[in-house]
């Protein structure tokens, strides 16, 4: 019984469930860039090398022969693939980038002494004075 009161325990806790949403989040935005990446980046790129499609780019290594598929070395996926890879680390790292500097700002800003703090700071200051 112990062992499944701490799973309870790390199940909910704030770390994994922010992980989820993160993973959640990623997915969708893995989703977004390989879309901008075939949709947007690619076309021009294939346009500039003369028309040429990416995702079909690709060497048969053995001819299809009656029901057997033909066996196919599919290099422009993995070239799209490589250029998604690229952009979305590119992204990650802007965001990673903007998060650092959003925290060293925090923690340069003076945080406030707590009320406790101040008050008795106060009373020591009127205590010095008499």
């Amino acid at each position: 019984m112990g062992m499944l009161k701490e799973f309870k325990e790390f199940a909910v806790k704030g770390n994994v469930v922010d992980m989820a949403v993160g993973i959640i989040i990623g997915a969708a935005f893995g989703k977004i860039v390989s879309s901008f990446v075939a949709d947007v980046i690619m076309p021009p790129i294939g346009l500039l090398l003369g028309g040429v499609d990416f995702t079909n780019l690709a060497i048969t290594l053995k001819a299809a022969a009656g029901d057997t598929p033909a066996v196919v070395l599919g290099y422009g996926k993995f070239i799209q693939s490589v250029v998604d890879f690229t952009i979305v680390a590119f992204a990650i790292f802007l965001v990673v980038k903007a998060m650092n500097s959003l925290k060293k700002k925090e923690e340069e800003a003076p945080a406030e002494p707590p009320k406790q703090e101040v008050l008795l700071t106060e009373i020591r200051d009127l205590l010095k004075q008499k």
